[in-house]
């Protein structure tokens, strides 16, 4: 079976590209001619994808918001009723998704208030489900810890794996990049590990080894968030 991914769609590399010059220099510092250059278009032909900067951002922030609760649910579901399996998942697709898309990142936290509102709505509404699976894995495997709890570190734990625009390069190459994934996985398996032991996959996908889930199991507890 073939694994060859796809090439990218027009569209879709005007979407990357905005993201990273709106990421670089902010949504004002960017005109529609240099997303054009950066495609290899003329500004205007950007219209015929695309209203305008302000389409392309909306897209941007509620594309991804999307594809961040699907890709939740589907590994919930592929967890098969596992919830310990389920949350360490969810773990390693946020990371993905931290290494993969560091200038939506970016993008989220200096223009988000940009949207309509409308759009804007839209995008809480669907980090407030995101957020919801991962309650649910939490409290699932330790149902002794309060809601409110769960939910704090959950928010926390996205902090950590949102930190990466701040990482600056992976260093050489696909190494570089694999040393950033299992920190990224230690340190989040370790801060639901202080929150309670047993939010630890003992059985996590990397396996045992010092950046496996396992390995922070014993570590000594943090103060809960």
């Amino acid at each position: 079976m073939s694994t060859r991914t796809a090439a990218p769609t027009r569209r879709e590399q005007i979407l990357r590209e905005a993201a990273r010059l709106f990421a670089e220099r902010g949504f004002h510092g960017v005109g529609v001619d240099e997303i054009g250059a950066a495609v290899g278009i003329s500004g205007p032909g950007l219209y015929r994808h695309f209203a305008g900067k302000d389409a392309m951002l909306a897209e941007l922030l509620v594309g991804i918001s999307e594809r961040l609760l699907t890709g939740g649910r589907r590994r919930v579901a592929e967890a098969d009723g596992d919830p310990a399996a389920v949350l360490a998942s969810l773990i390693d697709g946020h990371i993905d998704f931290a290494l993969d898309d560091r200038p939506l990142i970016t993008l989220h936290d200096r223009e988000l208030d940009r949207l309509r509102d409308a759009d804007r709505r839209k995008v809480r509404q669907l980090q407030r489900q995101y957020v919801e699976l991962w309650v649910a894995a939490v409290r699932d495997i330790c149902p002794e810890v309060p809601e409110a709890q769960a939910r704090a570190a959950v928010h926390a734990v996205f902090g950590l794996l949102n930190s990466t625009p701040h990482l600056g390069s992976y260093g050489s190459g696909q190494p570089g990049r694999a040393a950033t994934e299992a920190l990224l996985r230690r340190l989040a398996h370790g801060a639901f590990g202080a929150l309670a032991p047993r939010t630890v996959h003992p059985n996590g996908p990397s396996g045992s080894g010092p950046d496996s889930p396992s390995s922070v199991r014993d570590e000594p507890s943090a103060r809960s968030v």
